[in-house]
C-alpha cells in the first residue's frame, strides 16, 4: 500500500488532470448558456391591454369575445376605451402607454406615424355607411354644400370621411363638417338637423339595420366604388344584397354598393410571439364565421392595413399555429419552447465536448507515459553505436531510473495498461543491454 503522502499526491494529480480537462468544457457550456440568454425572450406576461373605440366597427363586442377566449389560456385582457382609431395608434406608438393591442380601422394611419407597430391581420369588414336625407345621389361629391356628420376628432370614421370628401372636392365651405359621434349623429339625421352622416360599423349592427329602414333616410350606393378602391387599396368594394336586412319589408329595396375599410388587429412589435399566436387563435375563432358581407374563414387575413405584417402573423398564415401550441396546453407549449431554445445551443456545444473531453483527458494521462519513450529510444540508438562496458552500465542505470520514474507516475486504473506496456518495453531494452554486458552478441 503506498504511503499516505504519496497517495495524496496521486489523487491531487488526478484531480488536477480532471479539472484542467473539464473546466474549459464547463466554461464553454456556460458561455453558450449566457449567449442564449441574450436572445431568449422571457415568459409571456399574463396580462395585456387592448385599446378599443366603442363607436367603431363593433370593436367593443370583439374585445369581450377575446377576453373570454384568452381567459381560457390564463391570460387577462384588460379593455381600455378610447376616442377612436387614431387615438389607438397613438397609444400603441407610445411605449409608456401600457397598451399592447388595439383594433384600428384601415386607412387611419400608417407605419410612418408609428414605426414600432405591426399588424396581426385584418379581422372584419367595417363598411362605410353614408346615410342622407337628400334625393337619390350616387357619389359623395354630391354632398357638397350640405351639413355632414363625419365622426369625432380621433375616430377612424372622421379620418376616412375627410379623405374621401377631400378627394371628391366636397370638404370645403359651404360644406359643414360636424364632429358628431355615432349615436348623436344618428339622432340628428333622424330629426333632420343634418343632411348626411358617415358611419363605420359592421352590417350586423342593430343601429345600421334600423337606420336603413327609417322613412326619409336613404343609403348612398357608391357608383364610382371601383375608382375609390383603386385609389385607396385599404378599401374593398362590397355589395349589400337587396332585402338582406328585412326580407318581409324588402330592406334595402335594391342592391347597394358599399366601400369598406377593415378592422385590423395591431400590436407593438415587441409583443411576445406566444401572445401573438394566441391572439391570432382568438381572431380565427371570433371572426372565422360567415357574416352578411363576408365568407366563412375569410378573416383573419393579411390584408393591407398601412402597417407591416408581424413575423408571427406571417408564419401563422403560412403554416398555422406552431407545433407545440397545437398539441400542448398554452402554458406547457410556452415552457417547452423556452426550454428548447435554451437547450439547443448548449446541446450543440455539449455533444461535441462529450467526445472531445474524454479524448483530451485520455491524451493528458497517456502523455505522461508516452513522453518517456523519447528517452527509451535514445538509449536504443546509443546501443546500436557499439558502446563500451562503462557506457553500457551508464545506459543501464539511466534505464533503471526511467523505469523507477515511470512507475511513480499517477495513472488511473483505467489507463494503467499504458504504464505496463511501457515497462515491458523497458525490460526488452534492459535485456539487450545485459546481454551486451555479458558478451552475448545475439539480439532480439
Amino acid at each position: 500500500m503506498p504511503p499516505r503522502d504519496s497517495e495524496g499526491r496521486f489523487r491531487r494529480v488526478l484531480h488536477s488532470d480532471l479539472w484542467l480537462t473539464v473546466l474549459p468544457a464547463v466554461i464553454l457550456v456556460a458561455g453558450a448558456f449566457a449567449f442564449t440568454l441574450l436572445f431568449v425572450k422571457p415568459a409571456p406576461p399574463t396580462k395585456i391591454v387592448i385599446a378599443v373605440a366603442p363607436d367603431e366597427g363593433g370593436s367593443r363586442y370583439y374585445a369581450r369575445r377575446y377576453q373570454e377566449i384568452l381567459k381560457r389560456y390564463g391570460i387577462t385582457l384588460d379593455v381600455r376605451q378610447t376616442g377612436g382609431s387614431l387615438a389607438n395608434v397613438k397609444l400603441l406608438a407610445d411605449p409608456h402607454s401600457g397598451v399592447d393591442v388595439a383594433f384600428v380601422q384601415s386607412g387611419t394611419a400608417g407605419s410612418a406615424e408609428a414605426p414600432h407597430v405591426v399588424s396581426l391581420g385584418s379581422v372584419a369588414y367595417v363598411p362605410l355607411w353614408v346615410f342622407h336625407r337628400l334625393s337619390a345621389i350616387g357619389d359623395i361629391s354630391e354632398l357638397k354644400g350640405h351639413r355632414i356628420a363625419v365622426g369625432s376628432a380621433e375616430s377612424g370614421t372622421r379620418a376616412l370621411a375627410i379623405k374621401l370628401l377631400a378627394a371628391s372636392g366636397s370638404d370645403k365651405p359651404p360644406t359643414e363638417l360636424l364632429a358628431s359621434e355615432r349615436d348623436p349623429a344618428i339622432e340628428q339625421l333622424k330629426k333632420g338637423e343634418i343632411d348626411a352622416a358617415f358611419l363605420v360599423a359592421p352590417a350586423e349592427a342593430p343601429s345600421i339595420k334600423k337606420l336603413a329602414a327609417t322613412a326619409g333616410i336613404r343609403l348612398l350606393s357608391f357608383t364610382r366604388a371601383d375608382a375609390y378602391v383603386r385609389l385607396y387599396p385599404f378599401l374593398s368594394k362590397l355589395v349589400l344584397p337587396r332585402g338582406v336586412f328585412d326580407l318581409a319589408n324588402d330592406v334595402p329595396e335594391r342592391d347597394e354598393v358599399l366601400l369598406s375599410p377593415t378592422a385590423n388587429l395591431l400590436v407593438r412589435d415587441n409583443l411576445h410571439p406566444a401572445l401573438a399566436y394566441l391572439l391570432l387563435r382568438a381572431a380565427s375563432e371570433v371572426h372565422g364565421t360567415p357574416g352578411l358581407l363576408d365568407q366563412a374563414r375569410e378573416f383573419p387575413s393579411p390584408r393591407d392595413s398601412g402597417f407591416p405584417i408581424s413575423p408571427a402573423a406571417t408564419r401563422y398564415y403560412q403554416a398555422g399555429l406552431p407545433f407545440l401550441q397545437r398539441y400542448l396546453p398554452f402554458w406547457a407549449a410556452v415552457l417547452v419552447d423556452r426550454l428548447w431554445v435554451f437547450l439547443l445551443p448548449i446541446i450543440a456545444v455539449a455533444v461535441p465536448l462529450a467526445r472531445i473531453v474524454p479524448a483530451l483527458y485520455r491524451w493528458r494521462v497517456r502523455s505522461r507515459v508516452f513522453r518517456w519513450y523519447g528517452r527509451l529510444k535514445q538509449i536504443e540508438l546509443q546501443l546500436e553505436e557499439g558502446p563500451g562496458i562503462e557506457q553500457l552500465r551508464e545506459m543501464l542505470k539511466r534505464l533503471d531510473d526511467t523505469d523507477l520514474a515511470v512507475n511513480k507516475i499517477p495513472t488511473p486504473l483505467a489507463y494503467a495498461d499504458n504504464l505496463y506496456f511501457f515497462r515491458e518495453h523497458v525490460d526488452v531494452v534492459r535485456r539487450r543491454i545485459v546481454r551486451r554486458l555479458n558478451g552475448d552478441s545475439a539480439e532480439v
